[in-house]
């Protein structure tokens, strides 16, 4: 709900307010009628054989917020809406199986998508028409809103069963269009990877660093591929360009230079002015980003933003008993950035003058400043948005900024948070997992281990459903385990995702690596036993997005796409392959094998799109090295033994210990009086040692 409908919130409480999710309760007051995705809504629209209105959003998304501003709270749209549509809202965080059919069919039909994402369906679920944010009135070319509704309702009167056949082929195109034929005489080669990497050369901006032109999306998987590149094939240029990314974005205004943490996008080519909300899934990623540039260049500035973003997670995104949260909105007070920016005149009364001299060279601080706020009708003027334009500063002057910091960061400690997502996601929390895992292994900081276990045993919790297994006499099936997507307010969903799964999986082996705690690879084995069993195509190949038994959409999707997150297969496929290396079960092995074949076609003709996937079949094309950890995984010579392995730039080594449910070859390997370790490749190792500067050297 947003600002001037408080007063009036009373008047109109739809069903939403049964809801947990807080994108959903933030629609609850809105004089639409809206319901929740689900029988109940679908039962209403078949029952009067009116046309389903779907919008779908998230909590932080900013074009959502303006359009129930215009539209939403309008009483003559709400009553037009409520007496020939049944409308329903979706947050698509909760369900992006929903969201991706119907953002399938916008894109499909329109050559554009986006949020809020608005679409007409048949009361069976098939979408009609649809598009993005439609304004209240006609604008700049878009149609108004209740237009559009007018048009669509004069349709359905007149036209029902042409829209109804066509809904029928458009669905038929849609189911073919997901089936993502296999390409079974695809050939993998290390040319696959060449020609990925080389089309991600020519997008690449040398000017700015990133990927293409504005808007600038942070995403991690593409120079963490150029990393992983750089290294096969001694590529100094790749290397170049995966630096130069982190460089530019660590100085822009994408991340939050007071509190850390990174903003989803720049509406820029310079990373400069952000589009200020901020995602758990983004900041998991790139936190793994900067250490994999800390490994692969020894420059410690990237371990202090890997740090940077950590501390912002622990700070404002965590929940007392582990849970990471979902987001921050980009708006506080009705603005957009008001959170983040600072005008001149405002720092020059906060700050000494000495401070504000060193502050406002260090971050280019001006009286025009460099951001101006569209999204209020009175717009604030002259806001700074903080980059790091003079990072040199004399001894001096580095002490005045510090003290700078610290006064900003206080003052806006003060000021109204941006609303946060507080719902835990299955999938977002598991990137997190793993990266709070790594940085433990990396950097030594035994906060991020605690932070990884206690979020592992909230998940858990909250949300894993141990099955009964299967036992010996038994005349009921058994049944499986189950890892809900959402929990939120105590309660958890009832859905299931693959990403959900797939993610949670790769978190927990990151965790068991940098541990070598056995339970830990016992419920990472549970994981991927469920997640075969529910989402596997075992015929074809790949994974399906949804559970066999999920009833409420017209289509089950193989996602086969890395963008602002990875892919539940691309993470599934990498994941299963480093869980039958450490475990030696070949079930997992041939099932990642298998799905990469499947995907062959889009890893062959469009590499670019799938740049996780394509660190999977990097895995695949290597003989990974398996370093064997004998000894207490405990003991303060183990734990140094196994920071010293982390410490080494080795994407495609797994790391095991000597006990739990580890490849037979790893069992029977000798234990030494003092903990060592072996590297092996296939299952020839070397002598063991447990000298660090040996092991480093041994997997360099």
């Amino acid at each position: 709900m947003t600002g001037e409908s408080a007063t009036a919130a009373q008047a109109h409480t739809n069903r939403l307010a049964r809801e947990k999710s807080p994108y959903l309760l933030q629609h609850q007051f809105n004089p639409v009628d809206w319901q929740a995705w689900g029988e109940e809504a679908f039962a209403e629209a078949r029952g009067e054989n009116k046309p389903i209105f779907l919008s779908i959003g998230y909590s932080t998304c900013h074009w959502c917020h303006v359009m129930e501003r215009e539209s939403f709270e309008n009483e003559e749209l709400a009553k037009f809406l409520n007496e020939h549509f049944v409308s329903i809202k979706v947050d698509r965080e909760e369900r992006p199986d929903v969201d991706r059919i119907y953002m399938t069919f916008v894109q499909a039909t329109t050559g554009q998508g986006g949020w809020p994402l608005n679409v007409f369906l048949t009361p069976d679920l098939k979408p009609f028409f649809g598009g993005t944010y439609f304004p209240p009135d006609n604008r700049q070319g878009r149609p108004g809103f209740l237009q559009v509704l007018k048009q669509v309702n004069q349709l359905w009167a007149t036209r029902r069963e042409d829209l109804t056949n066509s809904a029928v082929q458009i669905q038929a195109r849609l189911e073919e269009a997901a089936s993502n034929g296999a390409a079974t005489d695809a050939q993998f080669t290390p040319n696959t990877i060449r020609k990925a990497v080389a089309l991600l050369k020519q997008s690449y901006d040398p000017r700015h660093g990133g990927f293409g032109a504005a808007p600038k999306f942070p995403q991690a998987s593409q120079p963490q591929l150029l990393l992983r590149y750089s290294k096969r094939f001694n590529d100094e240029e790749a290397l170049a360009m995966a630096l130069g990314t982190c460089d530019r974005m660590a100085v822009g205004g994408i991340h939050d230079q007071l509190g850390g943490g990174f903003a989803r996008y720049s509406v820029d080519a310079e990373w400069l002015v952000p589009h200020f909300e901020k995602m758990l899934y983004d900041n998991a990623q790139l936190a793994q980003l900067y250490l994999d540039a800390y490994l692969v260049s020894g420059n410690k500035s990237y371990a202090t933003v890997a740090r940077d973003i950590l501390a912002y997670v622990l700070r404002d995104m965590t929940h007392p008993d582990g849970g990471f949260y979902s987001a921050e909105d980009a708006d506080s007070e009705g603005h957009e950035g008001k959170f983040y920016c600072w005008t001149r005149t405002e720092l020059s009364e906060l700050l000494t003058p000495g401070e504000f001299e060193a502050a406002a060279r260090y971050f280019g601080i001006t009286e025009n400043g460099n951001f101006i706020d569209h999204s209020h009708p009175q717009p604030l003027t002259n806001q700074n948005v903080l980059s790091i334009v003079e990072p040199n500063l004399a001894a001096a002057d580095q002490l005045l900024l510090a003290a700078a910091k610290h006064k900003m960061f206080k003052a806006r400690s003060r000021r109204t948070r941006p609303r946060l997502d507080d719902k835990v996601l299955a999938p977002w929390n598991g990137l997190m997992l793993g990266a709070m895992a790594r940085a433990y292994a990396i950097l030594g900081d035994k906060t991020y281990r605690a932070a990884a276990e206690k979020n592992l045993r909230f998940l858990q919790a909250k949300l894993w459903e141990p099955g009964n297994g299967s036992k010996t006499g038994e005349t009921s099936a058994p049944r499986q385990s189950t890892l809900h997507h959402r929990w939120r307010d105590g309660e958890r969903d009832t859905v299931q995702l693959l990403n959900g799964y797939a993610f949670l999986l790769s978190g927990v082996l990151d965790l068991y690596e940098a541990t070598l705690g056995p339970k830990h690879l016992d419920f990472a084995v549970a994981l991927a036993e469920s997640m075969l069993a529910k989402f596997y195509d075992a015929e074809k190949g790949g994974f399906w997005q949804s559970a066999a038994d999920a009833r409420d959409i017209i289509l089950r999707v193989k996602e086969d796409s890395d963008g602002a997150e990875p892919s539940g297969n691309s993470i599934a496929i990498l994941s299963l392959f480093r869980l039958g290396g450490i475990t030696g079960l070949k079930e997992f092995i041939e099932a990642a094998e298998k799905s990469l074949c499947f995907f062959g076609n889009r890893l062959v003709d469009t590499p670019q799109a799938v740049p996780c996937m394509l660190q999977a079949l990097d895995f695949w094309l290597s003989e990974p090295r398996r370093v064997v950890v004998a000894g207490a995984p405990a003991k303060p010579e183990s734990r140094a033994l196994l920071h010293a392995i982390h410490s080494v730039y080795q994407p495609n080594k797994l790391v095991l210990g000597k006990s739990g449910a580890i490849e037979a070859f790893a069992k029977k390997l000798p234990v030494e009086k003092k903990p060592a370790v072996y590297v092996c490749t296939g299952t020839a190792c070397q002598p063991p040692t447990n000298d660090p500067a040996k092991i480093r050297e041994l997997l360099k």
